[in-house]
């Protein structure tokens, strides 16, 4: 039924998110090629009867030849969904395709949502059982207690593959890894605490169940429902509620919460008074989890408790128990393994790879995702953020690795491997860079940042102390800098981890100011000049450190212009055989890293320029573990049109011709051409390049920014550099739009010692 009732503008937000700009939140979409009738007939009729035979042969093939090894059915039937009670199966399917949009958002894992109209528990149940063939595990999902319990029970009974419900299991994975952190604050233990629950449906079953499993003496357990305290005469209760029925007959729950240490709601608003808490334990853990409004209202349990450490269910809180901090990488990890079975073992690592992320620094993601808030372990960081890009491989490697040490594993892995494969699915840049990572690593170098109030950089600069062993330099106000590495929670210390030039009173600045007039004397700078210079200009203070060899490199640009920037570098580091050369922009593409360059230093450069920019690109590709083959691009291909551009490539490739180089080039050619192996043979038969070119050279730096920017914008490549060839590793200029990760990258390539990289 239809009515004509106003709806509000959020709601209609809602609505409009789901209709537009198609029905729905999931598509399907192919993996594989289908193009051509040979790719027809590989994926139909005959070539799919290949791979039906091989699973006929070894049902364990259906692993390899089809996408169930990552595919997880979300099933319910909709008994009990969100708030909003037994709706239907139909009417839980927004919620199911939610769902599986978390999977493949946070985990890479594909779903379909099955919503089944059968609300009796044991048909529901077999109905799911007989869906084995098509999934790598299920995820049950809104079916109302104490149903939810025998449909489970069945199905992980008779299935091979995991079953998880996850409003009882990731729930209390992700409630137990908020309690593990609020009792190392509280100084306490499991074994030692007493809790009170007032809810006794699937999710508070289980959260309570897994606290046990952490602990906690049934005995210290008591379980209140609207009929009161669960205790041993109670009827209609099932087996998983009649473990925690070890109440006393009459208790109320202000009795139970005197003393208590820790109170765990899920019930409904206002179940919880300021009087309860103030009768609890010193500094209580206050679980507060119905939703949308809690069971209290965190400031008003702050109030009646100052030292109260408080989860709810809300994202406009701290502290949200969210399970998307679970269940994606707990399926991810199963998956992987080939688990049989979703066992307490990989439940509690689980639980303790959760809380033991809390506790660490956040990562340079993290801080950019949540911009302004203080993401530091303590009452009100318990639990990671979902958004936390870390999840990934952090609970899904400890999950697999307890699938395997539990023997619930049917598929071998080399988790230090595998840990690198999660790690590079969180970052596209993780692989690629995990050469330049490891020579910094080897490489203790000081590192100087220009703009070290930046809080890009503080970020930058807290990643590179963890990951590598080179020594931030940061220059800035030392109250600025103090504040904001607290405000963002951050722990590097200056003095400890990195060094503090304050340009307002670093007692170095007569010898900066002298350094510098001494090289810019003859071009027109005073002494007053470059005084004034070397107390306000960060970038010229950053350079004259590396020429007195006080840093390694410096690391400039996040704020203002890129040739701003690069005439100080010029102007103090050029000398010799130092010359910025060009610069190279590594893309990172769904099929593989492209370089491009030049992209800001030489605007219409020579041939000569353009063949020192070759070389210095390939130095620099191989920096990454990558062969270089390299295509030099103009509107010319091999001789057609008398442009500038082609003059000038021919011009780069005679002078390159006549050098012993040690890679691949040509040119002059269009872009297509050096992507396209075979357009290119049908255009100039036997080309010196093989393959597809991986560095694509320019010849001014309006068509090398333009691919840089379209590779960026429009085919969602992810950028590592600009890269300031030819200053021997000393310099990088970065750009305003870089960040920390992209900060990170070039720390980890500045502080690499590689000086024969120009």
């Amino acid at each position: 039924m239809t009515t004509n009732e106003p709806k509000s503008p959020e709601r209609q937000a809602a609505l409009d998110y789901h209709e537009f700009p198609k029905p729905g939140k999931l598509e399907i979409r192919a993996t594989k090629p289908m193009a051509t009738g040979r790719d027809l007939s590989l994926a139909y009729s005959p070539g799919v009867a290949e791979a039906c035979l091989e699973i006929e042969k070894n049902p364990g093939d259906a692993r390899r030849y089809t996408a169930k090894n990552n595919l997880v059915a979300v099933i319910s039937n909709g008994t009990a969904v969100l708030g909003l009670g037994n709706i239907g199966a139909q009417a839980s399917k927004p919620v199911m395709e939610g769902k599986a949009v978390l999977f493949k958002k946070f985990a890479g894992v594909d779903c379909f949502d099955i919503e089944i109209d059968e609300p009796d528990p044991e048909k529901l149940a077999e109905i799911v059982c007989r869906l084995e063939p098509t999934f790598g595990a299920v995820n049950l999902e809104d079916i109302k207690a104490p149903d939810c319990f025998t449909v489970e029970r069945i199905c992980r009974e008779k299935m091979g593959i995991p079953v998880f419900h996850d409003d009882q299991h990731g729930t209390a994975i992700v409630v137990a890894a908020a309690a593990v952190n609020a009792l190392k604050i509280a100084g306490k233990k499991f074994e030692d605490i007493r809790i009170v629950a007032l809810g006794a449906g699937a999710a508070g079953v289980a959260c309570l169940t897994m606290l046990h499993k952490m602990g906690v003496p049934l005995a210290n357990i008591s379980v209140f429902d609207r009929k009161g305290i669960l205790h041993a005469a109670r009827e209609k209760l099932a087996d998983e509620q009649r473990l925690l029925a070890n109440g006393t007959e009459g208790t109320t729950i202000e009795e139970a919460l005197k003393g208590a240490d820790m109170f765990l709601g899920l019930s409904g608003p206002g179940a919880l008074s300021a009087e309860h808490v103030k009768g609890m334990a010193e500094n209580p853990i206050i679980f507060a989890l119905a939703n949308p409004v809690p069971e209290i209202m965190p400031e008003e349990a702050r109030k009646a408790a100052p030292g109260a450490m408080i989860a709810t269910g809300r994202s406009d809180y701290p502290n949200q128990v969210n399970n998307v901090l679970c269940f994606p990488f707990i399926f991810r990890g199963a998956l992987d393994t080939g688990a049989t079975q979703i066992n307490d073992d990989m439940k509690i690592a689980c639980v303790e790879a959760i809380a033991a992320l809390a506790r660490k620094t956040a990562s340079a993601e993290l801080g950019q995702a949540y911009r302004g808030e203080r993401l530091a372990f303590g009452p009100d960081y318990l639990i990671p953020k979902p958004f936390d890009p870390r999840l990934l491989p952090t609970v899904a490697f400890a999950v697999a690795e307890a699938a395997i040490v539990s023997g619930v594993a049917t598929r071998e892995l080399d988790l230090q491997r595998y840990l690198e494969t999660l790690r590079a699915e969180v970052s596209r840049s993780a692989m690629i860079m995990r050469p330049v990572f490891e020579a910094a690593r080897r490489s203790s170098r000081k590192i100087v940042f220009a703009e070290g109030e930046d809080e890009r950089v503080l970020r930058a600069a807290q990643a590179l102390v963890e990951e590598t062993v080179s020594k931030p330099i940061l220059i800035g106000r030392a109250d600025v800098i103090t504040s904001r590495i607290e405000r963002e929670g951050l722990t590097i210390r200056p003095g400890e981890d990195f060094e503090l030039v304050n340009p307002e009173s670093d007692p170095r600045y007569n010898e900066y100011w002298s350094t510098y007039h001494t090289l810019m004397a003859r071009r027109g700078v005073t002494p007053d000049l470059a005084k004034s210079i070397l107390r306000t200009n960060t970038t010229a203070i950053a350079a004259v450190m590396v020429q007195r060899g006080e840093a390694d490199s410096m690391i400039c640009g996040t704020v203002g212009q890129y040739r701003w920037h690069l005439d100080f570098i010029n102007q103090v580091l050029s000398a010799g055989k130092l010359h910025p050369v060009g610069a190279l922009s590594l893309v990172i593409l769904d099929d593989g890293p492209l370089f491009v360059t030049d992209t800001h230093v030489n605007v219409t450069p020579t041939g000569r320029e353009l063949a020192d920019t070759v070389l210095a690109a390939a130095r620099h590709v191989r920096r990454f573990g990558v062969v270089p083959k390299i295509g030099l691009c103009s509107g010319s291909q091999f001789g057609n049109l008398d442009c500038a551009s082609g003059r000038v490539m021919r011009e780069t490739l005679s002078i390159l011709d006549g050098m012993e180089t040690d890679f691949e080039y040509e040119g002059e050619m269009h872009t297509d051409a050096a992507l396209d192996p075979e357009l290119r043979e049908r255009l100039f038969p036997g080309s010196r390049l093989t393959g597809k070119a991986n560095v694509l050279v320019y010849s001014n730096t309006d068509a090398a920014g333009a691919v840089r920017n379209i590779l960026k914008s429009v085919a969602g490549g992810l950028e590592v550099g600009p890269i300031l060839m030819g200053m021997g590793n000393r310099a990088h200029v970065v750009t305003p739009s870089i960040t920390v990760r992209g900060l990170l990258n070039i720390a980890a390539l500045a502080g690499s010692e590689v000086a024969s990289y120009g």
